[in-house]
């Protein structure tokens, strides 16, 4: 049920009210008596945080309703309002038709898997702790949650010089990067502010193609720098002042080489990270450590200590000492307050190489056999394998890896090289493996 970044699915299908009451009877069933509960833009939302907080009072639990707020508002308002949990009512970056759940921790990280699976085995169940008549938990309502988020983002950067910010928030609960921008002194325009889980201006994942309106404005302005989130706000991209819309892997490293200092020289990051990142923080003293596909491993990685940051390429950041939830306001604020120290955006990036990299899908309806045959081909004919999630061969000079799709019937191979013919050779060499 849980997908790696919580539970996600249709409204009317596999997310219904029913789902919402039994998720919150099993959370206060699982000893969390103080829920804190969120929603994105999405009009669904309000039936199911009802039903969820229902479902969590009648098994003893309090609640504390924030109604529309951002993922990362959600996961910092647990500690905030002494809370055991935190539970936010979206489905990110999915479309309008979805919705889902995410659970988080006191200390911003998503619930981990023996926590997931104790969840799991209660809805499987149905195996609820229901008190009496005079046993229900309370309700209340609190609407500072995202005020206080944008102080904490106040407090945590410093811009030395104001800059002109464009934030397109698409629709979604992510208003609090514009608060704390305007607070943090930079004059902020928003494009599609209006919050609309309908997504009418464009998709809800920032891509792009997705974006393309947000770097014609940036592009066609005096802007600085442009700013996107998708649904939830936990995930940003950006805009460099020129209108070219920035990779994830060049944000990446980017965050990473100025979060390294002597105490805290290593990155947590997916498998599936560019080389280019490892290139552009060696000379800082920097190593990235790979994890499994998706934040909450990333996270995981992050409450080890040496890690100065974490990060996914699809637009998740997390910078532990804040926080261990991607907050993507967070991440804008910080992006905000390094332009605002140098000549521009692109300048930041200028000694950052991008390098070749080639992707395939295989589809299949055997994905598990699949696997395993790459795997036994794979360790009989490699060294330095990594089988933490998929199958990762790393070369002096690139790197494949062959990994099934979480929610598709497919295989993904995905191959990098330094060099354009040796990335298209080591893509050749991992698809041989899928015949």
């Amino acid at each position: 049920m849980f997908g790696t970044s919580g539970i996600r699915g249709a409204v009317g299908g596999s997310i219904t009210a029913s789902l919402a009451v039994d998720l919150g009877r099993a959370v206060a069933s699982e000893g969390y008596e103080h829920v804190v509960v969120g929603r994105d833009s999405r009009e669904s939302g309000r039936v199911l945080v009802d039903a969820l907080s229902a479902g969590a009072r009648e098994c003893g639990a309090d609640v504390t309703a924030l109604g529309l707020a951002s993922t990362p508002t959600v996961a910092r308002a647990i500690e905030a309002y002494d809370a055991d949990v935190g539970v936010s009512v979206t489905a990110s970056h999915n479309p309008e038709t979805d919705n889902g759940f995410k659970l988080w921790n006191p200390s911003g990280q998503a619930f981990g898997a023996s926590q997931r699976d104790a969840i799991e085995a209660r809805l499987a169940d149905d195996e609820y702790e229901l008190t009496g008549w005079d046993g229900h938990g309370s309700k209340m309502t609190r609407h500072d949650a995202v005020d206080r988020h944008a102080a904490a983002l106040e407090s945590a950067v410093d811009i030395v010089d104001s800059l002109d910010i464009i934030v397109d928030v698409g629709n979604g609960a992510g208003q609090v990067t514009a608060t704390a921008l305007t607070a943090l002194g930079c004059h902020v325009e928003t494009l599609n502010a209006q919050p609309d889980g309908s997504f009418p201006a464009r998709p809800s994942e920032p891509t792009a193609e997705t974006c393309a309106r947000l770097s014609e404005v940036v592009a066609a302005t005096d802007a600085d720098l442009g700013i996107a989130h998708d649904g939830d706000a936990d995930r940003m991209m950006a805009v460099s002042e020129d209108g070219e819309f920035l990779s994830g892997d060049a944000l990446l490293a980017l965050f990473a080489r100025h979060a390294i200092d002597d105490d805290h020289r290593k990155i947590a990051a997916p498998l599936n990270t560019s080389l280019a990142v490892d290139d552009y923080i060696d000379p800082v003293g920097g190593t990235v450590e790979r994890t499994k596909v998706g934040d909450v491993y990333v996270a995981e990685a992050l409450s080890q200590p040496g890690f100065a940051f974490g990060g996914e390429p699809s637009g998740a950041w997390i910078w532990p000492g804040q926080t261990r939830c991607p907050d993507g306001p967070l991440a804008a604020c910080t992006l905000a307050a390094l332009v605002s120290e140098a000549a521009s955006l692109s300048s930041l990036l200028a000694d950052f190489e991008a390098y070749p990299i080639r992707r395939e899908s295989i589809e299949t309806d055997e994905k598990e056999a699949t696997m395993e045959r790459v795997e036994q081909r794979v360790l009989a004919s490699y060294d330095d394998v990594e089988t933490i999630d998929g199958v990762r061969v790393a070369f002096d000079d690139g790197w494949f890896l062959v990994r099934a799709s979480g929610t598709q019937p497919l295989v993904r191979v995905t191959a990098e090289a330094r060099d354009a013919d040796r990335a298209d050779e080591l893509l050749d060499a991992a698809q041989s493996l899928l015949d």
